[in-house]
């Protein structure tokens, strides 16, 4: 995950350690020492100090070889970011995952980017895209993007809207849902509707998928309902 570049950090130290987060999160794995300090360019001795003070918040665990994994300290700190949205939207998600036999997900606005806030699996399907709640991506790609950006007047729009994509979002406004293919991940296809909660940032509920064959429509009456049912939990 590249740093942003937008604001100098106000403290080097943090920033440094919530790289070296970052890096175990996008790699989905242990990592050693030496392989943490390279890919956030540190010396390793001051990897290892960051390291050291994360692990005694259970943000990062080592095993017996002393390779470096995230710790279950960010489990409870993830559930407490909209804890409530979060309630209401797991089993709408897990609901619309089995239902359709696609990995479904929340994505919220960060700024100029959507993160997934949660993601759901479906139970019995022998391959499943997997959706890492974390994740995040320019609101300016996906269809998450232009269901949250179909929320929004063009004047809070980012830089880099161009014609092409303005028109599909105005599209995605006026029959309510979106559609991508090969965008954020080579390969896959997105279908995904907006979320508006009074008082919330823009939101949505999507399905990510392979199946060339899907009906797209069928895929986001199911995505509306889910949205329908969290937006009156809330």
């Amino acid at each position: 995950m590249a740093p942003r570049q937008d604001t100098t950090p106000a403290s080097q130290t943090l920033s440094r350690g919530i790289r070296l987060l970052e890096e175990l999160a996008d790699a989905r794995g242990p990592l050693t020492i030496d392989d943490l300090a390279a890919r956030v360019g540190l010396h390793r001795s001051v990897a290892y100090r960051l390291l050291r003070t994360l692990e005694d918040h259970g943000l990062v665990t080592r095993d017996a070889t002393g390779a470096v994994r995230l710790g279950t300290g960010l489990a409870a700190l993830a559930a407490g970011v909209a804890a409530d949205l979060q309630s209401e939207a797991l089993p709408e998600l897990t609901a619309a995952a089995n239902d359709l036999g696609m990995t479904c997900f929340l994505v919220v606005l960060d700024h100029d980017e959507c993160v997934t806030l949660a993601s759901v699996e479906p139970r019995h399907a022998v391959t499943a895209v997997a959706q890492r709640p974390g994740t995040r991506h320019p609101v300016t790609r996906g269809a998450p993007g232009r269901a949250i950006l179909a929320q929004l007047p063009p004047r809070r729009w980012p830089d880099g809207v161009d014609a092409r994509l303005a028109a599909e979002v105005a599209e995605a406004a006026e029959r309510g849902w979106a559609t991508s293919h090969d965008e954020v991940v080579p390969t896959l296809r997105a279908v995904a509707v907006p979320l508006s909660v009074q008082g919330r940032g823009p939101a949505a509920v999507a399905a990510v998928h392979v199946n060339a064959e899907a009906d797209d429509a069928e895929i986001a009456a199911c995505l509306e309902a889910a949205a329908e049912a969290i937006r009156s939990g809330l």
